[in-house]
């Protein structure tokens, strides 16, 4: 059987990493996972903000079909809530996974809905270490609402005050030495909070006043901190292949590492525009580095389109594993391009958000984008900077795109008029447009 690690950074930008061509030497050890496996070029995430996106991720079908991912940000406002968050009663990855004899766990960021109603060990996980929220102090532990938010299998947990990267890279290490020496099959979610703020890095040695006063530290962070992050989370994903390889199980488990949506304020996302919460390129697109030296053919790149949800597919695809038929996914299964890279496959993908009221769709090369009351025509194949609007050229297009938009939004549940969704963000909070 094969094993499954799925690690996800938290705000990373599509060119951060060297081999997504970043300019600054961060992630050695990503590159050689990149130079081992397969490197998708047009790799998105089902969101441009975060539990959306983690939404999608577990269920393998687009988040839109779930109450609890129209807000953004799920804060600790929604303790004890029984609506907003994921139902334990819902199929996800780690449940169905569970079922058919695999061991499963999440070490990092839930996200998804608080206690007592929601949370890891309801929802398909074996054990959990990490934070509820979307952001902590990477020392302290805390979140925005100041209060301690570092859990172990649902109790409160004592990091001891160590930097958050270092001590969930060493519980996903410690993980996977104990399935390699029992050897039964495993699922390991690896949620990094890196690089998403609040902006420290190892060598801070110890939580800091004014990090804990505003864990958003607007006025702080730089390029060269954000880099360093990315440098520590990187150091801690090279010793955890290392462990795999050591423990015998390395070609027979599958590593997928990606972004939960598009970069923040430091990050870099050339040669695409936008950011973090917007369906601009630079907001959804994000790498997708895939390592199985058993079927994915070393130092291979595919332009297949591929999304957040699809991973839950291909996992259980591999594992001969599915929810019943009343609950679809809506993702598709990436392992015949796993096993033949360079034959990709047509397929559309869609996307909306309240905030701005912006529309998404990418057809091949074509993307549709409304935002407001504008709306856009951009061939991604000539165009990825999305600059050169061609809607007047190409009407029919347009008007073909926009009714298949809308035929797939009825499809889709409307999103509640209460939810507060990315309108809690301020002005301050967004990245340059």
């Amino acid at each position: 059987m094969t094993n499954f690690i799925f690690i996800v950074a938290d705000d990373l930008g599509y060119a951060d990493l060297g081999c997504y061509g970043g300019r600054t030497p961060v992630s050695p050890c990503l590159d050689r996972m990149a130079r081992d496996g397969l490197r998708f070029t047009q790799g998105y995430s089902n969101s441009p903000v975060c539990s959306p996106t983690r939404f999608a991720m577990i269920t393998g079908r687009y988040q839109y079909q779930l109450r609890g991912a129209a807000e953004e940000p799920m804060t600790a406002r929604f303790y004890g809530s029984t609506e907003v968050g994921l139902p334990p009663s819902h199929p996800t990855l780690p449940s169905l996974l569970l079922g058919c004899g695999y061991r499963t766990a999440l070490i990092g960021k839930w996200h998804l809905g608080y206690p007592p109603h929601f949370g890891p060990l309801l929802s398909g996980y074996e054990q959990h270490l990490g934070p509820l929220s979307g952001g902590v102090s990477y020392f302290s532990h805390l979140d925005r609402e100041g209060k301690h938010d570092l859990v172990r299998n649902g109790e409160p947990a004592d990091g001891g005050g160590r930097y958050l990267t270092d001590l969930l890279s060493d519980e996903a290490v410690d993980y996977v030495r104990e399935r390699s020496a029992d050897r039964q099959p495993f699922l390991l979610s690896l949620h990094y909070t890196a690089p998403h703020w609040p902006w420290e890095t190892r060598g801070d040695g110890a939580a800091r006043p004014e990090v804990d006063a505003d864990i958003r530290h607007k006025d702080g962070g730089s390029i060269h901190v954000y880099q360093q992050m990315i440098r520590e989370m990187d150091e801690g994903i090279g010793r955890l292949l290392d462990a795999l390889d050591e423990g015998g199980i390395g070609e027979d488990t599958l590593v997928v590492f990606t972004s939960d949506n598009g970069g923040e304020r430091f990050s870099d996302n050339w040669p695409l525009v936008g950011g973090k919460m917007d369906l601009t390129e630079g907001g959804i697109r994000v790498p997708y580095i895939v390592r199985w030296p058993k079927v994915v053919p070393a130092g291979t790149v595919t332009r297949q389109h591929s999304v957040t949800m699809d991973w839950a597919v291909t996992m259980l695809d591999i594992a001969g594993a599915r929810p019943g038929p009343e609950v679809p996914l809506d993702g598709l299964s990436m392992l015949p391009v796993l096993r033949n890279p360079a034959m990709p496959f047509d397929r559309p993908l869609y996307w909306r958000m309240k905030y701005r009221r912006q529309k998404a769709m990418r057809d091949g090369p074509w993307k549709y984008l409304a935002i407001d009351d504008n709306e856009y025509l951009f061939d991604l194949s000539r165009d990825e900077r999305e600059r050169a609007n061609l809607g007047r050229r190409h009407p029919d297009r347009l008007a073909d795109m926009r009714r298949r938009y809308d035929e797939w939004n009825a499809t889709m549940a409307p999103i509640p008029d209460d939810a507060k969704s990315i309108l809690v963000y301020t002005e301050a909070d967004m990245p340059a447009r």
